[in-house]
């Protein structure tokens, strides 16, 4: 191994994605189903030569962790079948060094999860992430199968195998047009119907270079778009405004603040929670630098990232290259350290960068009120929420500091409420009444007059 490979970081995440782009779905914003114009006439499965070479090489290239997370995503990988992550988790059993272990996650639709499925997932501790969208007009608006039907009641059968089964399990929530004015209602269907205990909130921005409007959607299948990169300075009907970002959140959070705290785990505020300790967010949208998140297609191809499948970013091959000389590779380096050198001077500035960090690269495609290039398209989202949860965000650091539980915050908040008129402007910032809005689902509602 090269001298190069030897001051690689000591350890990385790689989404390994076994069917490439391939899935049962056809989900109207999915980015990724389009990738599969890279690989034209590919069986689009992994083999399983390959998924040794994967196996081994990673857990080589952890040697100095007594950790390594094997991650599995697609495209939909449950397509593969049992007998394959069977293998893969025999594999990584074989080559783990003495006192080492894998971490098993998977990334999944959750449609053709069954009893069986969900025993082996259960047995080997994997960590499984469902998409769900919410309650069923609002997941179904956009999550649908090859025919446009939706697929919520073959998700939620399949959650309910994970729950009977007691496997561990994120909700991986997509915000977008459909559901974006509605964040209390998914965070509530989330937490009480799914019984999620993490949830995952990923905005969907959809980026084209050329549109008739703010309102046209250039595409409702793969198979009617040209291969998807990031570029273009405009996007889809079916995309989340910064705006509609920032209320989303904020709503999520002011429902989470007064009950939640310490029972359920909503990434984001984990992660701005991380910033304003000052200790690693554990997420690189909201770090520093990023170039430590990448993507291994089903033919060996490595790539910068998930969200730069293109040709552009791809950094080699696992069959000619040992993965770690790719990760370590000057490109990858200069890849993850253009997230802070390229922010423009209005990101620089602002106060909130230390929890921000400007977001993720994919999405800097507007012009600061300067003019400058490289504004991340949600900024204005991002200022609302890191504003808005700024006071909460200094009261938990402040407990953690002192060891003590931030979950000290919801008796902060219940007792500020007792005290509020039911037509008070809600906490939120709405403009609603607090009695109307989030005041509604407060269950300590008692007030003056």
């Amino acid at each position: 191994m090269s001298a190069r490979a030897r001051h690689s970081p000591t350890s990385f995440h790689l989404l390994a994605k076994p069917t490439g782009a391939v899935c049962n779905l056809d989900c109207a914003y999915c980015f990724f189903l389009s990738k599969e114009m890279l690989y034209p006439g590919s069986r689009f499965r992994m083999a399983d030569d390959l998924l040794e070479t994967y196996v081994r090489q990673l857990i080589e290239a952890h040697s100095r962790v007594p950790e390594v997370t094997i991650a599995w995503q697609g495209g939909e990988p449950t397509l593969m079948g049992l007998d394959f992550f069977r293998r893969s988790v025999e594999l990584a059993e074989r080559h783990l060094r003495p006192g080492q272990r894998a971490v098993y996650t998977i990334q999944t639709n959750g449609t053709l999860l069954d009893p069986e499925w969900a025993a082996f997932l259960r047995e080997h501790g994997f960590l499984v992430g469902i998409s769900i969208d919410g309650p069923r007009e609002l997941h179904d608006a956009y999550r649908v199968n090859k025919g446009g039907k939706g697929s919520f009641d073959q998700v939620m059968q399949g959650l309910g195998h994970l729950r009977e089964a007691g496997v561990e399990w994120n909700a991986l929530t997509t915000i977008h047009a459909a559901n974006a004015g509605r964040g209390g209602e998914v965070y509530r269907f989330l937490r009480d119907e799914c019984r999620a205990r993490f949830v995952q909130l990923i905005p969907i921005i959809e980026r084209v270079a050329e549109a008739d409007g703010e309102d046209t959607v250039p595409w409702a299948s793969w198979r009617d778009r040209p291969l998807y990169v990031q570029e273009g300075d405009r996007v889809t009907g079916r995309s989340v405004t910064a705006e509609q970002y920032g209320r989303f959140l904020i709503d999520v959070f002011e429902e989470w603040v007064r009950r939640d705290v310490g029972e359920v785990y909503v990434q984001l505020f984990d992660v701005a929670l991380a910033n304003w300790v000052g200790e690693p967010p554990g997420l690189c949208v909201h770090s520093e630098t990023c170039g430590l998140a990448l993507a291994l297609e089903h033919t060996g191809d490595v790539y910068s990232c998930d969200h730069f499948v293109e040709p552009r970013f791809r950094l080699g091959n696992v069959r000619e290259t040992h993965m770690l000389e790719l990760v370590a590779s000057q490109r990858q380096r200069r890849f993850g350290l253009d997230k802070r050198d390229t922010l423009p001077r209005y990101c620089r500035e602002c106060d909130v960068r230390f929890a921000c960090h400007g977001g993720c690269p994919k999405d800097r495609f507007v012009r600061t009120p300067d003019g400058e290039p490289g504004l991340n398209y949600l900024c204005a989202g991002y200022k609302a929420f890191f504003h808005h949860v700024e006071r909460p965000m200094r009261f938990m650091a402040e407990q953690l500091r002192h060891g003590r539980a931030p979950a000290e915050l919801m008796r902060v908040y219940a007792t500020e409420d007792a005290h509020r008129g039911r037509n008070d402007h809600c906490t939120c910032g709405s403009g609603r009444k607090w009695k109307h809005c989030h005041g509604a689902h407060t269950p300590t509602m008692a007030s003056p007059g």
